[in-house]
């Protein structure tokens, strides 16, 4: 199976590095060969050409977007190319060093098994989260249980980076939000998608998997601020009520 690992860049230039080595260090998950979708959006601390570098490296492909445009955005080119390239799954991994890569065996583990179709990380189970402070995660536990109810689902970490999509999903998956409103957009989406099955149409099956987070502070390099907690919020609404 093609494993295709969604990496949105925006001025990184210190972490990216670091990060893909650390990438290149872990093995595939057990049964996948990988596909590394570099997503530049924008970038203009060094990032660009370093992304750009990486272009004719075996196992990489590298997107370079006109401008900035937000997460949301540089994740719709990655699974763009992720279905031209053939990927059976995609999977999304940040640019820094907040999540690690050893946990996409377990991320990926489910869809590669045939007992799921979408897999969730959550940062916030078996104590395995750093860096995140009380207040982050009061907000995370607010959004997440708002999302639930209305999406139907029940998990944990909505707003955890690292999801993963099998192909039927990835192909039925067409996003809009060009910000961190893509996260609550992806799970609302997906519990109104419907996939084909010998027993007729069906949700996907959403399974979670505890995973290492190791967060940044602001001073650090973090983007996300209060602004996109109220984005959250408002694609919660949004697509958990008005659109499909």
């Amino acid at each position: 199976m093609l494993l295709a690992v969604v990496i949105p860049v925006y001025n990184e230039a210190r972490l990216l590095r670091p990060c893909l080595d650390r990438l290149e260090s872990t093995d595939p998950p057990a049964g996948c060969r990988r596909l590394t979708v570099l997503v530049d959006d924008g970038s203009t601390d060094g990032s660009r050409e370093q992304v750009d570098s990486y272009g004719s490296r075996p196992g990489y492909a590298v997107v370079l977007q006109p401008r900035n445009r937000g997460k949301g955005a540089a994740i719709r080119a990655g699974f763009e190319v992720a279905r031209r390239r053939g990927a059976d799954l995609a999977l999304i991994h940040d640019a820094d060093l907040e999540y690690d890569p050893r946990d996409h065996h377990a991320a990926c583990a489910p869809i590669v098994n045939g007992d799921a179709d979408v897999v969730i990380g959550n940062r916030f189970a078996a104590g395995m989260t750093r860096g995140s402070g009380w207040f982050h995660r009061c907000v995370n536990r607010s959004l997440t249980i708002a999302s639930n109810a209305l999406t139907g689902l029940s998990i944990g970490d909505m707003e955890c980076c690292t999801k993963v999509l099998s192909r039927p999903v990835l192909d039925r998956l067409r996003l809009k939000e060009d910000r961190f409103g893509l996260e609550p957009e992806i799970v609302a989406r997906i519990s109104r998608m419907r996939l084909e099955s010998p027993a007729g149409p069906r949700r996907p099956r959403v399974v979670e998997v505890p995973v290492r987070y190791d967060g940044r502070t602001k001073s650090e390099g973090k983007k996300i601020g209060w602004s996109d907690g109220l984005s959250a919020l408002r694609c919660i609404v949004k697509y958990g009520v008005f659109e499909g």
